[in-house]
Protein backbone atom coordinates (compact mmCIF):
# COMPACT_ATOMS: atom_id res chain seq x y z
CA UNK A 1 0.00 0.00 0.00
CA UNK A 2 1.40 2.86 -0.97
CA UNK A 3 2.40 5.74 2.11
CA UNK A 4 0.39 9.08 2.26
CA UNK A 5 0.82 11.41 0.17
CA UNK A 6 2.42 9.06 -2.27
CA UNK A 7 0.88 7.07 -5.41
CA UNK A 8 1.95 3.71 -7.00
CA UNK A 9 2.29 3.25 -11.23
CA UNK A 10 -0.12 0.42 -10.26
CA UNK A 11 -2.46 3.00 -8.86
CA UNK A 12 -2.34 5.56 -11.67
CA UNK A 13 -2.43 2.86 -14.29
CA UNK A 14 -5.91 2.13 -12.30
CA UNK A 15 -6.83 5.69 -11.96
CA UNK A 16 -6.19 6.51 -15.68
CA UNK A 17 -8.25 3.75 -17.19
CA UNK A 18 -11.01 4.70 -14.86
CA UNK A 19 -10.72 8.12 -16.07
CA UNK A 20 -11.49 7.14 -19.66
CA UNK A 21 -14.00 5.15 -18.72
CA UNK A 22 -12.67 1.49 -18.81
CA UNK A 23 -14.46 -0.70 -16.77
CA UNK A 24 -13.44 -4.62 -18.10
CA UNK A 25 -10.10 -5.77 -18.19
CA UNK A 26 -9.37 -9.17 -20.75
CA UNK A 27 -6.73 -10.90 -18.64
CA UNK A 28 -4.81 -13.69 -17.78
CA UNK A 29 -2.74 -13.05 -14.72
CA UNK A 30 0.75 -13.75 -14.44
CA UNK A 31 4.20 -12.61 -12.66
CA UNK A 32 4.93 -9.41 -14.49
CA UNK A 33 1.33 -7.77 -13.81
CA UNK A 34 0.45 -8.96 -10.29
CA UNK A 35 1.38 -5.98 -8.15
CA UNK A 36 -1.13 -3.78 -10.46
CA UNK A 37 -4.37 -7.11 -10.55
CA UNK A 38 -4.12 -6.56 -6.86
CA UNK A 39 -4.53 -2.89 -6.64
CA UNK A 40 -6.70 -2.88 -9.72
CA UNK A 41 -9.06 -5.24 -7.98
CA UNK A 42 -9.90 -3.23 -5.19
CA UNK A 43 -10.83 -0.06 -7.88
CA UNK A 44 -14.57 -1.90 -9.58
CA UNK A 45 -12.68 -3.41 -12.59
CA UNK A 46 -14.29 -6.18 -13.89
CA UNK A 47 -11.55 -9.15 -14.78
CA UNK A 48 -12.39 -11.35 -17.37
CA UNK A 49 -9.63 -13.90 -17.29
CA UNK A 50 -9.43 -16.19 -20.76
CA UNK A 51 -7.63 -19.58 -20.83
CA UNK A 52 -4.84 -17.56 -23.37
CA UNK A 53 -3.66 -14.49 -23.92
CA UNK A 54 -4.72 -14.69 -27.52
CA UNK A 55 -8.64 -14.97 -26.26
CA UNK A 56 -8.15 -12.20 -24.23
CA UNK A 57 -6.48 -9.53 -27.14
CA UNK A 58 -9.78 -11.01 -28.96
CA UNK A 59 -12.07 -9.73 -26.56
CA UNK A 60 -10.48 -7.14 -26.28
CA UNK A 61 -10.78 -6.07 -30.40
CA UNK A 62 -13.95 -6.75 -29.89
CA UNK A 63 -14.98 -5.00 -27.23
CA UNK A 64 -13.14 -2.16 -29.21
CA UNK A 65 -15.63 -2.30 -32.40
CA UNK A 66 -18.65 -3.13 -30.21
CA UNK A 67 -18.65 -0.07 -28.42
CA UNK A 68 -16.60 2.20 -30.13
CA UNK A 69 -14.74 2.49 -26.86
CA UNK A 70 -11.41 1.02 -26.38
CA UNK A 71 -10.93 -2.28 -25.29
CA UNK A 72 -7.83 -3.35 -22.64
CA UNK A 73 -6.23 -6.43 -22.29
CA UNK A 74 -3.41 -7.23 -20.03
CA UNK A 75 -0.81 -9.85 -19.24
CA UNK A 76 2.70 -11.24 -18.32
CA UNK A 77 5.59 -11.10 -20.61
CA UNK A 78 5.22 -14.87 -21.94
CA UNK A 79 1.16 -13.89 -22.16
CA UNK A 80 2.38 -11.12 -23.92
CA UNK A 81 4.15 -13.48 -26.54
CA UNK A 82 0.92 -14.81 -26.60
CA UNK A 83 -1.23 -12.24 -27.64
CA UNK A 84 0.44 -10.80 -30.45
CA UNK A 85 -1.49 -13.21 -33.04
CA UNK A 86 -4.26 -11.49 -31.55
CA UNK A 87 -2.85 -7.80 -32.01
CA UNK A 88 -2.05 -9.10 -35.79
CA UNK A 89 -6.29 -9.66 -35.63
CA UNK A 90 -6.97 -6.13 -33.85
CA UNK A 91 -4.72 -3.77 -36.93
CA UNK A 92 -6.50 -5.64 -39.36
CA UNK A 93 -9.59 -5.20 -37.89
CA UNK A 94 -8.85 -1.67 -37.20
CA UNK A 95 -10.37 -2.26 -33.49
CA UNK A 96 -9.07 0.98 -30.89
CA UNK A 97 -7.34 -1.44 -28.20
CA UNK A 98 -5.22 -1.08 -25.57
CA UNK A 99 -2.24 -3.36 -24.63
CA UNK A 100 -0.58 -3.71 -21.68
CA UNK A 101 1.73 -6.07 -20.70
CA UNK A 102 4.43 -6.11 -17.57
CA UNK A 103 8.12 -7.30 -17.58
CA UNK A 104 10.94 -7.79 -15.61
CA UNK A 105 12.76 -4.65 -13.82
CA UNK A 106 13.73 -2.23 -15.93
CA UNK A 107 16.81 -1.62 -13.84
CA UNK A 108 17.49 -5.39 -15.03
CA UNK A 109 16.36 -5.25 -18.58
CA UNK A 110 19.63 -5.77 -21.00
CA UNK A 111 21.11 -8.30 -18.52
CA UNK A 112 19.29 -11.46 -19.52
CA UNK A 113 16.46 -10.29 -17.06
CA UNK A 114 13.75 -13.48 -16.37
CA UNK A 115 11.55 -13.94 -19.62
CA UNK A 116 13.14 -11.19 -21.36
CA UNK A 117 12.53 -10.26 -24.79
CA UNK A 118 12.06 -6.90 -26.60
CA UNK A 119 8.89 -6.26 -26.23
CA UNK A 120 8.38 -3.36 -28.18
CA UNK A 121 10.43 -4.48 -31.31
CA UNK A 122 7.50 -7.27 -31.29
CA UNK A 123 4.76 -5.16 -30.61
CA UNK A 124 5.63 -2.30 -33.28
CA UNK A 125 4.57 -4.59 -36.86
CA UNK A 126 1.49 -4.95 -35.23
CA UNK A 127 0.27 -1.92 -33.67
CA UNK A 128 -0.58 1.65 -34.54
CA UNK A 129 2.23 2.83 -31.71
CA UNK A 130 4.09 0.96 -29.03
CA UNK A 131 6.61 2.50 -26.42
CA UNK A 132 7.87 1.42 -22.31
CA UNK A 133 7.08 3.20 -19.60
CA UNK A 134 9.73 4.13 -17.45
CA UNK A 135 8.41 6.01 -14.90
CA UNK A 136 5.50 5.93 -12.92
CA UNK A 137 4.75 9.80 -13.49
CA UNK A 138 4.50 9.37 -16.97
CA UNK A 139 1.80 6.42 -17.04
CA UNK A 140 -1.27 8.62 -16.99
CA UNK A 141 0.33 10.87 -19.92
CA UNK A 142 1.45 7.49 -21.70
CA UNK A 143 -2.09 6.12 -21.54
CA UNK A 144 -4.10 9.41 -22.38
CA UNK A 145 -1.40 8.83 -25.80
CA UNK A 146 -2.41 6.13 -26.07
CA UNK A 147 -6.28 6.06 -26.58
CA UNK A 148 -5.44 9.25 -28.66
CA UNK A 149 -3.85 7.21 -30.94
CA UNK A 150 -5.94 4.17 -31.17
CA UNK A 151 -9.03 6.18 -31.45
CA UNK A 152 -7.41 8.77 -34.02
CA UNK A 153 -7.53 8.41 -37.84
CA UNK A 154 -7.97 4.97 -38.94
CA UNK A 155 -8.03 3.29 -35.92
CA UNK A 156 -6.17 0.20 -34.29
CA UNK A 157 -4.24 -1.35 -31.14
CA UNK A 158 -1.66 0.44 -29.38
CA UNK A 159 0.80 -1.39 -26.87
CA UNK A 160 2.41 -0.30 -23.63
CA UNK A 161 5.46 -2.22 -21.75
CA UNK A 162 4.92 -0.99 -17.66
CA UNK A 163 7.68 -3.00 -15.94
CA UNK A 164 6.81 -4.21 -12.62
CA UNK A 165 9.08 -1.79 -10.82
CA UNK A 166 7.39 0.95 -12.60
CA UNK A 167 4.29 -0.44 -11.26
CA UNK A 168 5.48 -0.81 -7.84
CA UNK A 169 7.17 2.59 -7.90
CA UNK A 170 6.09 4.86 -5.36
CA UNK A 171 5.61 9.20 -6.21
CA UNK A 172 4.27 12.22 -5.06
CA UNK A 173 0.82 12.11 -6.03
CA UNK A 174 1.30 16.28 -6.85
CA UNK A 175 4.22 15.44 -9.11
CA UNK A 176 1.19 13.66 -11.27
CA UNK A 177 -1.44 15.66 -13.57
CA UNK A 178 -4.61 14.05 -14.71
CA UNK A 179 -6.50 15.55 -17.61
CA UNK A 180 -10.16 14.59 -18.66
CA UNK A 181 -10.19 12.67 -21.89
CA UNK A 182 -11.86 15.68 -23.79
CA UNK A 183 -8.88 17.87 -22.93
CA UNK A 184 -6.26 15.84 -24.51
CA UNK A 185 -8.84 14.23 -27.62
CA UNK A 186 -10.50 16.42 -29.68
CA UNK A 187 -13.84 15.37 -31.13
CA UNK A 188 -13.09 14.57 -34.87
CA UNK A 189 -15.38 16.32 -37.31
CA UNK A 190 -13.28 16.69 -40.16
CA UNK A 191 -15.70 17.89 -42.82
CA UNK A 192 -14.20 18.56 -46.59
CA UNK A 193 -13.57 21.03 -49.20
CA UNK A 194 -17.27 22.22 -50.53
CA UNK A 195 -15.90 21.77 -54.11
CA UNK A 196 -15.06 18.11 -53.55
CA UNK A 197 -18.12 17.56 -52.21
CA UNK A 198 -19.92 19.47 -55.54
CA UNK A 199 -17.69 17.38 -57.65
CA UNK A 200 -18.37 13.95 -55.69
CA UNK A 201 -22.19 14.59 -56.15
CA UNK A 202 -22.11 15.55 -59.49
CA UNK A 203 -20.40 12.31 -60.59
CA UNK A 204 -22.81 10.33 -59.02
CA UNK A 205 -25.79 12.12 -60.50
CA UNK A 206 -24.86 11.39 -63.70
CA UNK A 207 -23.44 7.58 -63.19
CA UNK A 208 -25.86 5.18 -65.00
CA UNK A 209 -24.66 2.79 -62.77
CA UNK A 210 -23.46 3.77 -59.85
CA UNK A 211 -21.81 1.39 -57.10
CA UNK A 212 -21.47 2.78 -52.71
CA UNK A 213 -19.11 0.55 -50.85
CA UNK A 214 -19.12 0.95 -47.34
CA UNK A 215 -16.45 0.27 -45.10
CA UNK A 216 -15.32 0.18 -41.40
CA UNK A 217 -14.57 3.76 -40.54
CA UNK A 218 -18.41 4.03 -42.07
CA UNK A 219 -19.38 1.85 -38.98
CA UNK A 220 -17.36 4.03 -36.49
CA UNK A 221 -21.02 5.97 -36.22
CA UNK A 222 -23.60 4.33 -33.43
CA UNK A 223 -26.13 4.13 -36.22
CA UNK A 224 -26.55 4.09 -40.13
CA UNK A 225 -29.17 6.43 -40.08
CA UNK A 226 -27.75 9.54 -42.25
CA UNK A 227 -25.83 6.75 -44.79
CA UNK A 228 -29.19 5.58 -44.87
CA UNK A 229 -30.88 8.92 -45.46
CA UNK A 230 -27.80 9.37 -48.42
CA UNK A 231 -28.81 6.10 -50.19
CA UNK A 232 -33.13 6.79 -50.11
CA UNK A 233 -32.09 10.32 -50.70
CA UNK A 234 -29.99 9.24 -54.05
CA UNK A 235 -31.25 5.74 -55.04
CA UNK A 236 -27.62 4.62 -54.87
CA UNK A 237 -26.82 0.86 -53.93
CA UNK A 238 -25.04 0.00 -51.11
CA UNK A 239 -22.56 -2.93 -50.06
CA UNK A 240 -21.72 -3.22 -46.18
CA UNK A 241 -18.28 -5.23 -45.11
CA UNK A 242 -16.09 -4.95 -41.89
CA UNK A 243 -17.77 -2.83 -39.26
CA UNK A 244 -20.22 -1.11 -41.72
CA UNK A 245 -22.36 -4.71 -42.17
CA UNK A 246 -25.59 -3.67 -40.54
CA UNK A 247 -25.52 0.10 -40.78
CA UNK A 248 -28.53 -0.08 -43.31
CA UNK A 249 -30.75 -3.61 -42.59
CA UNK A 250 -29.45 -6.02 -45.96
CA UNK A 251 -32.88 -6.18 -46.32
CA UNK A 252 -33.38 -2.68 -47.05
CA UNK A 253 -34.15 -2.39 -50.67
CA UNK A 254 -31.49 -0.36 -51.51
CA UNK A 255 -28.77 -2.40 -49.31
CA UNK A 256 -27.44 -5.50 -51.19
CA UNK A 257 -25.89 -7.18 -48.81
CA UNK A 258 -22.25 -8.36 -48.14
CA UNK A 259 -19.69 -6.76 -50.15
CA UNK A 260 -17.77 -10.29 -50.94
CA UNK A 261 -17.58 -11.04 -54.51
CA UNK A 262 -17.67 -14.61 -53.70
CA UNK A 263 -20.29 -14.94 -51.64
CA UNK A 264 -22.61 -12.14 -53.07
CA UNK A 265 -23.59 -12.54 -56.96
CA UNK A 266 -25.12 -8.51 -56.58
CA UNK A 267 -21.15 -7.47 -55.46
CA UNK A 268 -19.83 -9.26 -58.92
CA UNK A 269 -21.32 -6.63 -60.54
CA UNK A 270 -18.97 -3.96 -59.74
CA UNK A 271 -16.69 -4.93 -63.03
CA UNK A 272 -19.99 -3.14 -64.62
CA UNK A 273 -20.23 0.26 -62.75
CA UNK A 274 -19.53 3.68 -64.29
CA UNK A 275 -18.79 5.37 -60.41
CA UNK A 276 -17.72 3.88 -57.76
CA UNK A 277 -18.32 5.28 -54.13
CA UNK A 278 -15.71 4.09 -51.50
CA UNK A 279 -17.21 5.23 -48.24
CA UNK A 280 -14.33 4.32 -45.95
CA UNK A 281 -13.44 1.21 -48.15
CA UNK A 282 -9.57 0.67 -48.85
CA UNK A 283 -8.36 -0.49 -52.30
CA UNK A 284 -7.16 -3.49 -51.14
CA UNK A 285 -7.13 -6.88 -52.59
CA UNK A 286 -10.26 -7.98 -51.51
CA UNK A 287 -11.41 -5.35 -54.42
CA UNK A 288 -8.99 -6.41 -56.43
CA UNK A 289 -6.56 -3.47 -55.61
CA UNK A 290 -9.54 -1.84 -58.10
CA UNK A 291 -7.57 -2.84 -60.94
CA UNK A 292 -9.70 -3.50 -63.73
CA UNK A 293 -11.56 -5.79 -64.97
CA UNK A 294 -13.05 -5.63 -60.74
CA UNK A 295 -13.24 -2.29 -61.92
CA UNK A 296 -13.70 -1.04 -64.92
CA UNK A 297 -10.71 0.98 -66.57
CA UNK A 298 -13.26 3.85 -67.67
CA UNK A 299 -15.06 3.70 -64.46
CA UNK A 300 -14.71 6.96 -62.29
CA UNK A 301 -13.78 6.29 -58.46
CA UNK A 302 -14.39 8.77 -55.36
CA UNK A 303 -13.01 7.42 -52.23
CA UNK A 304 -14.07 9.24 -49.37
CA UNK A 305 -11.55 8.10 -45.89
CA UNK A 306 -10.42 9.18 -42.77
CA UNK A 307 -7.02 8.69 -43.24
CA UNK A 308 -5.29 10.28 -46.66
CA UNK A 309 -2.97 7.45 -46.61
CA UNK A 310 -5.75 5.47 -48.14
CA UNK A 311 -6.60 8.04 -50.72
CA UNK A 312 -5.79 6.28 -54.52
CA UNK A 313 -3.36 4.17 -52.65
CA UNK A 314 -3.39 1.62 -55.54
CA UNK A 315 -5.72 3.45 -58.05
CA UNK A 316 -6.23 7.29 -59.09
CA UNK A 317 -9.09 8.56 -57.92
CA UNK A 318 -11.99 10.84 -59.88
CA UNK A 319 -12.63 12.70 -56.41
CA UNK A 320 -10.95 11.86 -52.99
CA UNK A 321 -11.91 13.25 -50.00
CA UNK A 322 -10.13 13.06 -45.90
CA UNK A 323 -12.65 13.28 -43.31
CA UNK A 324 -14.74 12.34 -40.65
CA UNK A 325 -17.67 9.63 -42.76
CA UNK A 326 -20.50 11.33 -40.90
CA UNK A 327 -19.57 14.46 -41.55
CA UNK A 328 -19.19 14.08 -44.96
CA UNK A 329 -22.47 12.25 -45.00
CA UNK A 330 -23.92 15.48 -44.14
CA UNK A 331 -22.67 17.76 -46.41
CA UNK A 332 -23.25 14.86 -49.07
CA UNK A 333 -26.90 14.84 -47.93
CA UNK A 334 -27.02 18.27 -48.03
CA UNK A 335 -25.28 19.16 -51.87
CA UNK A 336 -27.33 16.22 -52.96
CA UNK A 337 -30.65 17.34 -51.52
CA UNK A 338 -30.74 20.27 -54.09
CA UNK A 339 -31.43 17.75 -57.34
CA UNK A 340 -33.80 15.58 -57.99
CA UNK A 341 -33.04 11.51 -58.17
CA UNK A 342 -34.52 8.81 -59.70
CA UNK A 343 -33.88 5.31 -59.61
CA UNK A 344 -32.13 3.58 -62.20
CA UNK A 345 -32.93 0.47 -64.79
CA UNK A 346 -29.43 -0.44 -62.67
CA UNK A 347 -31.37 -1.58 -59.59
CA UNK A 348 -33.30 -3.86 -61.26
CA UNK A 349 -29.99 -5.73 -62.39
CA UNK A 350 -28.95 -6.01 -59.23
CA UNK A 351 -32.23 -6.81 -57.57
CA UNK A 352 -32.50 -9.51 -60.05
CA UNK A 353 -28.92 -10.99 -58.82
CA UNK A 354 -29.57 -10.71 -55.12
CA UNK A 355 -32.67 -13.08 -56.10
CA UNK A 356 -31.30 -15.53 -58.02
CA UNK A 357 -28.52 -16.09 -55.35
CA UNK A 358 -31.38 -16.79 -52.65
CA UNK A 359 -33.23 -19.01 -54.82
CA UNK A 360 -29.47 -20.89 -55.21
CA UNK A 361 -29.27 -21.44 -52.09
CA UNK A 362 -32.48 -22.29 -50.69
CA UNK A 363 -31.88 -24.95 -53.26
CA UNK A 364 -29.11 -26.53 -51.37
CA UNK A 365 -31.33 -26.98 -48.13
CA UNK A 366 -32.19 -30.23 -48.74
CA UNK A 367 -32.67 -32.94 -45.53
CA UNK A 368 -29.63 -35.31 -46.60
CA UNK A 369 -27.59 -37.33 -44.50
CA UNK A 370 -24.57 -36.14 -44.00
CA UNK A 371 -26.25 -32.37 -44.01
CA UNK A 372 -25.23 -29.78 -46.80
CA UNK A 373 -24.25 -26.80 -44.47
CA UNK A 374 -27.30 -24.84 -46.05
CA UNK A 375 -29.93 -27.30 -44.77
CA UNK A 376 -27.93 -25.97 -41.21
CA UNK A 377 -28.41 -22.77 -41.86
CA UNK A 378 -31.62 -22.17 -43.38
CA UNK A 379 -33.22 -24.37 -40.02
CA UNK A 380 -30.65 -22.14 -37.97
CA UNK A 381 -32.67 -19.05 -39.38
CA UNK A 382 -36.36 -20.25 -38.42
CA UNK A 383 -34.67 -19.17 -34.91
CA UNK A 384 -33.70 -16.10 -35.02
CA UNK A 385 -34.78 -12.94 -34.13
CA UNK A 386 -34.40 -9.27 -35.31
CA UNK A 387 -31.97 -8.81 -32.19
CA UNK A 388 -29.92 -11.93 -32.25
CA UNK A 389 -26.20 -11.04 -32.47
CA UNK A 390 -24.08 -13.36 -35.05
CA UNK A 391 -20.83 -14.91 -35.18
CA UNK A 392 -19.34 -16.57 -38.06
CA UNK A 393 -15.78 -18.19 -37.82
CA UNK A 394 -14.08 -20.86 -40.54
CA UNK A 395 -14.32 -21.71 -43.96
CA UNK A 396 -17.06 -23.25 -45.87
CA UNK A 397 -19.65 -23.90 -43.45
CA UNK A 398 -19.75 -20.50 -42.59
CA UNK A 399 -19.46 -19.05 -45.93
CA UNK A 400 -22.48 -20.30 -46.59
CA UNK A 401 -24.08 -18.62 -43.73
CA UNK A 402 -22.93 -15.18 -44.47
CA UNK A 403 -24.46 -15.34 -47.85
CA UNK A 404 -27.39 -16.69 -46.03
CA UNK A 405 -28.01 -14.84 -42.82
CA UNK A 406 -28.37 -11.01 -42.98
CA UNK A 407 -26.93 -7.95 -41.34
CA UNK A 408 -29.93 -6.42 -40.26
CA UNK A 409 -28.92 -4.19 -36.72
CA UNK A 410 -25.75 -1.88 -36.55
CA UNK A 411 -22.52 -4.07 -34.85
CA UNK A 412 -24.89 -7.40 -34.91
CA UNK A 413 -22.93 -9.25 -37.80
CA UNK A 414 -18.99 -10.38 -37.20
CA UNK A 415 -16.58 -12.39 -39.38
CA UNK A 416 -13.18 -13.13 -39.71
CA UNK A 417 -11.35 -10.42 -40.79
CA UNK A 418 -9.15 -9.73 -43.82
CA UNK A 419 -6.36 -11.50 -41.89
CA UNK A 420 -7.90 -14.36 -42.23
CA UNK A 421 -7.08 -15.29 -38.70
CA UNK A 422 -9.21 -18.13 -37.38
CA UNK A 423 -10.63 -18.78 -33.73
CA UNK A 424 -11.73 -14.92 -33.12
CA UNK A 425 -15.10 -15.69 -32.92
CA UNK A 426 -15.83 -17.75 -30.13
CA UNK A 427 -13.78 -14.74 -28.04
CA UNK A 428 -15.55 -11.93 -29.94
CA UNK A 429 -19.18 -13.93 -29.19
CA UNK A 430 -18.43 -14.03 -25.09
CA UNK A 431 -17.58 -10.26 -25.30
CA UNK A 432 -21.43 -9.42 -27.27
CA UNK A 433 -22.77 -11.47 -24.99
CA UNK A 434 -20.97 -9.00 -22.18
CA UNK A 435 -22.11 -6.10 -23.59
CA UNK A 436 -25.42 -6.86 -24.82
CA UNK A 437 -26.61 -9.37 -21.74
CA UNK A 438 -30.00 -8.94 -22.56
CA UNK A 439 -29.96 -10.43 -26.10
CA UNK A 440 -28.78 -13.67 -27.59
CA UNK A 441 -25.50 -13.94 -29.28
CA UNK A 442 -25.43 -16.93 -31.73
CA UNK A 443 -21.78 -18.48 -33.21
CA UNK A 444 -21.46 -20.44 -36.27
CA UNK A 445 -17.96 -22.44 -36.64
CA UNK A 446 -15.78 -24.70 -38.91
CA UNK A 447 -14.36 -27.70 -37.06
CA UNK A 448 -11.24 -26.47 -37.87
CA UNK A 449 -11.61 -22.99 -36.50
CA UNK A 450 -13.37 -23.86 -33.22
CA UNK A 451 -10.24 -25.62 -31.97
CA UNK A 452 -7.86 -22.35 -31.69
CA UNK A 453 -10.09 -21.14 -29.05
CA UNK A 454 -12.03 -24.13 -27.57
CA UNK A 455 -11.15 -23.88 -24.09
CA UNK A 456 -12.73 -20.41 -24.11
CA UNK A 457 -16.02 -22.25 -23.15
CA UNK A 458 -14.75 -22.56 -19.95
CA UNK A 459 -14.42 -18.67 -19.64
CA UNK A 460 -17.97 -18.37 -20.97
CA UNK A 461 -18.88 -20.80 -18.28
CA UNK A 462 -17.36 -19.30 -15.49
CA UNK A 463 -18.66 -15.70 -16.19
CA UNK A 464 -22.23 -16.92 -16.99
CA UNK A 465 -22.23 -15.54 -20.54
CA UNK A 466 -24.12 -17.98 -22.56
CA UNK A 467 -23.45 -17.78 -25.75
CA UNK A 468 -24.65 -20.29 -28.55
CA UNK A 469 -22.87 -22.00 -31.00
CA UNK A 470 -23.63 -24.16 -34.06
CA UNK A 471 -20.46 -25.95 -35.33
CA UNK A 472 -20.24 -27.58 -38.70
CA UNK A 473 -17.98 -30.54 -38.62
CA UNK A 474 -16.80 -32.03 -41.77
CA UNK A 475 -13.84 -33.53 -40.29
CA UNK A 476 -11.75 -31.52 -42.54
CA UNK A 477 -10.07 -27.77 -43.29
CA UNK A 478 -12.56 -27.59 -45.50
CA UNK A 479 -11.87 -24.51 -47.48
CA UNK A 480 -8.43 -25.27 -47.85
CA UNK A 481 -9.26 -29.21 -48.58
CA UNK A 482 -11.28 -28.12 -51.39
CA UNK A 483 -8.95 -25.60 -53.17
CA UNK A 484 -6.11 -28.66 -52.55
CA UNK A 485 -8.48 -31.29 -54.62
CA UNK A 486 -9.25 -28.95 -57.15
CA UNK A 487 -5.63 -27.58 -57.96
CA UNK A 488 -3.35 -30.36 -56.99
CA UNK A 489 -6.24 -33.10 -57.18
CA UNK A 490 -5.00 -34.44 -53.31
CA UNK A 491 -6.12 -33.20 -50.16
CA UNK A 492 -2.67 -32.94 -47.64
CA UNK A 493 -2.98 -32.09 -43.97
CA UNK A 494 -6.12 -30.82 -44.18
CA UNK A 495 -7.89 -34.30 -42.70
CA UNK A 496 -9.27 -34.07 -39.09
CA UNK A 497 -11.38 -36.57 -37.31
CA UNK A 498 -15.11 -36.16 -36.49
CA UNK A 499 -15.14 -35.33 -33.15
CA UNK A 500 -17.18 -34.84 -29.86
CA UNK A 501 -16.79 -31.11 -29.56
CA UNK A 502 -20.02 -31.24 -27.68
CA UNK A 503 -18.63 -33.72 -25.25
CA UNK A 504 -15.74 -31.16 -24.72
CA UNK A 505 -17.92 -28.31 -23.75
CA UNK A 506 -20.22 -30.62 -21.96
CA UNK A 507 -17.42 -31.28 -19.97
CA UNK A 508 -16.24 -27.76 -19.25
CA UNK A 509 -20.03 -27.13 -17.73
CA UNK A 510 -21.73 -26.24 -20.91
CA UNK A 511 -24.38 -27.77 -22.78
CA UNK A 512 -23.68 -30.01 -25.50
CA UNK A 513 -25.71 -31.64 -28.66
CA UNK A 514 -24.24 -34.10 -31.56
CA UNK A 515 -26.33 -34.07 -34.15
CA UNK A 516 -26.08 -36.53 -37.69
CA UNK A 517 -29.77 -36.58 -38.95
CA UNK A 518 -32.06 -33.65 -40.29
CA UNK A 519 -34.92 -34.43 -38.07
CA UNK A 520 -32.79 -34.10 -35.02
CA UNK A 521 -31.64 -30.35 -35.85
CA UNK A 522 -34.28 -28.38 -34.98
CA UNK A 523 -35.02 -30.07 -31.26
CA UNK A 524 -31.10 -29.98 -30.88
CA UNK A 525 -31.17 -26.35 -31.74
CA UNK A 526 -34.23 -25.70 -29.26
CA UNK A 527 -32.80 -27.22 -26.44
CA UNK A 528 -29.25 -25.21 -26.49
CA UNK A 529 -31.37 -21.71 -26.86
CA UNK A 530 -33.29 -22.54 -23.76
CA UNK A 531 -30.56 -24.10 -21.88
CA UNK A 532 -29.18 -20.99 -20.47
CA UNK A 533 -25.77 -22.03 -20.59
CA UNK A 534 -22.73 -21.55 -22.67
CA UNK A 535 -24.05 -24.26 -25.60
CA UNK A 536 -22.39 -26.15 -28.81
CA UNK A 537 -24.54 -27.78 -31.42
CA UNK A 538 -21.72 -30.50 -32.91
CA UNK A 539 -23.95 -31.00 -36.48
CA UNK A 540 -22.02 -33.54 -39.40
CA UNK A 541 -21.95 -31.80 -42.60
CA UNK A 542 -21.13 -32.82 -45.90
CA UNK A 543 -17.89 -31.84 -47.62
CA UNK A 544 -19.44 -29.27 -49.76
CA UNK A 545 -17.79 -26.04 -51.48
CA UNK A 546 -18.76 -22.77 -51.11
CA UNK A 547 -18.89 -20.45 -53.33
CA UNK A 548 -15.85 -18.36 -51.95
CA UNK A 549 -13.84 -21.35 -52.61
CA UNK A 550 -14.98 -21.89 -56.09
CA UNK A 551 -13.87 -18.26 -56.54
CA UNK A 552 -10.36 -19.04 -55.16
CA UNK A 553 -9.73 -21.65 -57.14
CA UNK A 554 -11.01 -19.51 -60.12
CA UNK A 555 -8.76 -17.01 -59.57
CA UNK A 556 -5.90 -18.99 -58.49
CA UNK A 557 -6.24 -21.04 -62.04
CA UNK A 558 -6.38 -17.44 -64.05
CA UNK A 559 -3.13 -16.50 -62.13
CA UNK A 560 -1.41 -19.88 -63.16
CA UNK A 561 -2.30 -18.74 -67.07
Amino acid sequence: MAKRGKITGSHLIGRALKLEGVHNIFTLAGDHILPVLDVMADMDFRFIDTRHEQAAAHMADAWGRITGQPGVCMYTTPGFANALPGLAHALHSESPLISISGSADLAELGRGAMQEFDQIGAAKPLTKAAWMVCDARRIPESIARAMRIALSGRRGPVHLTIPIDVQEQEVDEEEVVFYQPAEYRAEERVFADSRLIQQAIHLLHQAQRPFLIAGTPAGYAASGELLQRFIELTHLPLFTDGLARGLVSDEHPLCFGFFERGLNRAARLLAEADVVLLLGRKQDYTISYTFPPAVAADARIIQIDPSPIEIGRNRGVAVGIVGDIQAVLEQLIAEASRLTWKPLPWLQKLQAAREEQREWLESLAKPEIPMHAMYVHKTLSSFLRPDDYLCFDGGDFCHFGRAFHPATQVRGWWYVQPLGMLGAALPTAITLKLAHPESRVVMCSGDGAFGFNAMEFDTAVRHHLPVVAILGNDAAWGIDRQIQLALYQRPVATDLLQSRYDQVVQGLGGHGEFVERPEDLAPALERAFASGKPALVNVVVQRAISPRAEAAIARRRQKRR
